[in-house]
C-alpha cells in the first residue's frame, strides 16, 4: 500500500521554517544565562501558532489537538524547545470549556494575540503526593473575594505569564461526599498576586526550566475569577490535562532534524 500524503505538510513546513531561524546556538546561550526564549515565543505567537486551538470567534485558528501536536513536533524537529511555550496552547482549554462567556470574550482574544500569557497552572503541592484531591491550599469566600492560603510546588512559567489557573479547596475535605468534590479553579492575575500575598520562589534544577514554589498568604482573588461552578474544579483540571499530555508527548518525540 502506498504511503498516504501528509495532510499537515503545510503546517509542518511553516512551523519548521520559523523555528529554524533560532539555531542551537540561540538555545545554548539562553541555557547558560538561565534565560527565557522570548524571541522565538514572540515569533510563534505573532504567527498565530500558539493560538491554534482557540476558536476563530475568539481570535484563534480553531484547529484541533492533532494540528497542535504537529506544531509541537515541528518546533522541536527544528532544534527549538516547545516546552517553553506549550502551556500557552493548552492551559486556555479549561477557560474555553468551562469559563463564562464574559470571561472567554475578555481573555481569549488577548491570549490569542499574545497580549496575555496563560502558561501557568498551579496544582501540585509539596505534601500531597500524587493525590490531587488532598491538596491543602484553601480559598475561603468572604463577600466578593476568595482569600487564598497555602503552597504550590514545581509550577512552571510563572515568571513568563500574566495569568495562572489555580486549583484550590473551597470546601474542606471532611465536608464533601466525594474527595474530588469541593475543589475549584480560579484564574489568577500573577502581576497583581505578587503584590498582594503570593510569593514566588524559584527552584534550582539542572535544565533551563522555570520551576517555582508558590506561597499564598491571604491572597485575595475576585469571585468573578472563578472558572465554572464552585466545587467542580477537579473535573475541569482533568479535562484540560488531556490535551496537555498529548501535546507533551508530541514535543518529546523529538523527530530527527531534516
Amino acid at each position: 500500500m502506498q504511503d498516504q500524503p501528509d495532510a499537515y505538510q503545510e503546517i509542518r513546513a511553516a512551523v519548521h521554517a520559523l523555528s529554524s531561524e533560532y539555531p542551537d546556538a540561540y538555545f545554548r546561550k539562553l541555557d547558560e544565562q538561565r534565560a527565557y526564549p522570548e524571541a522565538i515565543v514572540k515569533a510563534l505567537t505573532d504567527a498565530g501558532w500558539l493560538a491554534a486551538m482557540i476558536p476563530v470567534e475568539y481570535g484563534g485558528s480553531g484547529l484541533g489537538v492533532t494540528e497542535a501536536s504537529v506544531i509541537m513536533e515541528e518546533i522541536n524537529r527544528a532544534g527549538a524547545n516547545a516546552a517553553a511555550c506549550h502551556g500557552q496552547m493548552y492551559n486556555m482549554g479549561t477557560l474555553l470549556r468551562h469559563g463564562s462567556e464574559q470571561q472567554k470574550q475578555y481573555y481569549l482574544p488577548k491570549i490569542a494575540a499574545g497580549e496575555l500569557r496563560l502558561q501557568a497552572m498551579g496544582v501540585t503541592e509539596p505534601n500531597t503526593g500524587t493525590d490531587t484531591t488532598k491538596i491543602k491550599t484553601t480559598a475561603v469566600r468572604k463577600g466578593d473575594r476568595y482569600v487564598i492560603n497555602g503552597q504550590k510546588v514545581w509550577i512552571s512559567r510563572v515568571n513568563h505569564s500574566e495569568l495562572m489557573l489555580l486549583l484550590v479547596r473551597t470546601t474542606p475535605l471532611a465536608e464533601v461526599r466525594k474527595k474530588s468534590d469541593g475543589l475549584s479553579v480560579l484564574l489568577v492575575d500573577i502581576r497583581q498576586a505578587r503584590e498582594q500575598g503570593m510569593t514566588v520562589q524559584p527552584i534550582a534544577n539542572m535544565i533551563n526550566q522555570d520551576s517555582n514554589e508558590l506561597f499564598f498568604d491571604n491572597l485575595e482573588i475576585p469571585v468573578d475569577n472563578l472558572i465554572g461552578v464552585e466545587g467542580q474544579g477537579f473535573k475541569y483540571i482533568l479535562d484540560g490535562l488531556n490535551a496537555e499530555r498529548i501535546l507533551i508527548a508530541a514535543l518529546v518525540v523529538h523527530p530527527t532534524r531534516h
